[in-house]
């Protein structure tokens, strides 16, 4: 054990001598721990620092977006406002494909056959209601 870990190893016996570990917020219960293995392991301390800050990747506030202005059209009853909604959405969504190309994350277009047709089911639901 090197002299950093004898050192922390003492200190932590220490404190829970005193009993300043005790009573804290999830004693007794696993840690829920992110999974990080889509994220470059050079790159982990960082995602996990500007996570913690609560910054949130361009692409998920766009994907958050995109779902927000369906759903408004969805519930939209004027033409007017509907055709301005699914203008903005086809921004966003051309947006948020260009960030994944570059990001080098591609849109299979077996995904995107898939997620087409589940989007037309829902849509051919919606409209039965």
């Amino acid at each position: 054990m090197d002299f950093f870990a004898r050192i922390a190893e003492d200190k932590i016996k220490e404190a829970m001598a005193r009993g300043e570990l005790s009573n804290l917020p999830g004693e007794g219960k696993p840690l829920e721990l992110d999974d990080l293995s889509h994220v470059p392991e050079d790159l982990r301390s960082g995602y996990i620092m500007l996570k913690n800050a609560g910054f949130v990747p361009e692409e998920v506030h766009l994907a958050k977006e995109t779902l927000a202005l369906r759903d408004l059209i969805r519930m939209s009853r004027h033409d007017g406002e509907r055709a301005s909604l699914k203008k903005q959405l086809s921004e966003k969504q051309l947006r948020l494909r260009m960030l994944m190309e570059q990001r080098g994350i591609s849109d299979s277009s077996a995904f995107t056959q898939y997620e087409n047709r589940i989007r037309n089911k829902i849509e051919g639901e919606s409209e039965d209601v």
